[in-house]
């Protein structure tokens, strides 16, 4: 039988789209702007399940190609499991640290890159690539669309973490089958992100790797172009 819409008329379910208020629009704006990468400020307190299913409900209200909803999301609390996770991180960030330059060696071994053990929870967010189907609508031509979205599923988590008061760290030094055996991972199911979650009683004003010299912010203007690529804006304005 072919899907039938639940309202002849789909209007129906329309709602007003008026702006948010000032205070609104700005307690938006500062989740973005003071959202950070928690590395090592992580407090031992446990998270209640009310405040874990809510960042949840955020991240399952992400935007996603075809409305596939192609995201799960593997809670992680066991420390057995963690602490092989965290011997996975070991590794793979030495394997790292090899790669780099001689000189910036001793600067990346100062760096707090996770917090795997001090946080209370890890989550690991996947994506099911064959959850609509073989192709699913919206993919035919941009085939790996289910993965920007739950991409989108994360940050929606990470932000509504920030207005929560929780920290997030993205841990991405991880081999992804290092991943899939110690979590039982099939692998025809994507890893898209392992995350650190748990309470903390500061942060950082900017993003720590600016801070700590590893990086700076690039300026927006150099990053925007006009109709074509490598086209310039002239003035300011977009």
């Amino acid at each position: 039988m072919a899907f039938q819409p639940a309202n002849d008329h789909p209007e129906a379910a329309l709602v007003s789209n008026e702006p948010f208020s000032e205070d609104e629009r700005a307690a938006v704006y500062r989740a973005i702007h003071t959202r950070r990468d928690v590395r090592d400020e992580f407090l031992p307190d446990e998270l209640s399940e009310a405040a874990v299913m809510r960042l949840l409900d955020a991240a399952h209200h992400a935007p996603s190609v075809g409305f596939m909803q192609p995201w799960n999301f593997l809670l992680i609390r066991d420390t057995a499991l963690r602490g092989a996770v965290h011997a996975a991180f070991e590794r793979a960030a030495a394997a790292e640290e090899a790669l780099l330059p001689p000189e910036r060696r001793a600067q990346y071994r100062s760096l707090k890159l996770q917090g795997i053990l001090k946080a209370p929870l890890n989550v690991c967010i996947t994506c099911d690539r064959a959850r609509q189907g073989p192709t699913g609508l919206g993919r035919t031509q941009q085939p790996e669309a289910d993965l920007l979205s739950t991409a989108c599923a994360v940050q929606n988590f990470w932000l509504a973490a920030r207005a929560e008061g929780i920290g997030v760290g993205w841990v991405s030094i991880l081999r992804e089958q290092d991943l899939r055996d110690i979590l039982g991972i099939p692998p025809e199911i994507a890893i898209v992100a392992y995350l650190c979650v748990g309470r903390v009683a500061q942060a950082y004003a900017r993003p720590e790797l600016e801070v700590r010299q590893w990086a700076k912010r690039l300026p927006l203007e150099e990053l925007i172009f006009s109709d074509q690529w490598g086209k310039r804006v002239k003035n300011s304005m977009v």
